[in-house]
């Protein structure tokens, strides 16, 4: 699954997050079925490597998270890779392990994919507001994210973890200077940062009706 450095490189991590989200194409529920909808594999955990290189950037603030991220990337990626066919759909792992009881269990891979669609949420929500007011604090920008999109299925220790880390978040303009790719103005940065928003906002959709439908949506950490 390893994409070649140069392709990596051509623009900001948004622009390669925009490409990946257009692999997607239109997520939808079959006859309303979250059981039988499709999330391709490939390109999801590409999305999620590509929203790692963006954690990266806020620095050691997103360390837990990060590294969250990466495990939750590895473990599917291991599945995925022992079948890539059979398990091109990420549904069907879903499937694999509630057939099996195994899907709420701590090592899962149904919870890794809660957990990156977790993450995917909380970089939405942090890239919408940074595209709405680039100046605006970035220890608040990132703070109200985080408790929109990941404290809610935190416990204490992971809240408190995060409440520490806080502490060392960039400057909002030192942030959005590392976004940018090369020779890249700041305009073109805020509309890729909408249109990924865009793009990402129905997809997201989707997974969580499959997750609720899975039973996993309300699973937390300690």
């Amino acid at each position: 699954m390893k994409r070649k450095r140069s392709e990596m490189e051509k623009g900001s991590e948004i622009k390669s997050a925009i490409e990946e989200v257009s692999m997607f194409g239109k997520l939808q529920l079959g006859d309303d079925d979250p059981g039988s909808a499709r999330v391709p594999t490939k390109s999801f955990l590409h999305l999620c490597k590509v929203i790692l290189n963006v954690l990266d950037k806020i620095g050691p603030t997103m360390v837990v998270l990060r590294q969250d991220v990466h495990q939750n990337i590895e473990r599917l990626e291991m599945l995925w890779e022992s079948a890539p066919s059979k398990y091109s759909n990420l549904v069907e792992i879903l499937k694999k392990e509630k057939t099996e009881g195994n899907a709420k269990k701590g090592t899962s891979c149904s919870r890794a994919f809660l957990w990156l669609t977790r993450s995917l949420d909380f970089s939405v929500a942090l890239l919408q507001k940074l595209a709405k007011d680039p100046e605006q604090n970035m220890d608040k920008a990132v703070e109200e994210s985080y408790e929109t999109a990941l404290k809610p299925c935190h416990g204490w220790i992971s809240a408190a973890a995060f409440k520490i880390a806080l502490k060392l978040v960039p400057d909002g303009k030192d942030f959005i200077a590392l976004l940018k790719g090369k020779d890249e103005s700041y305009d073109t940065l805020k509309g890729d940062m909408e249109s990924l928003v865009t793009l990402l906002a129905p997809i997201l959709e989707v997974i969580h009706s499959i997750l609720r439908f899975y039973n996993l949506d309300k699973l937390k950490s300690i």
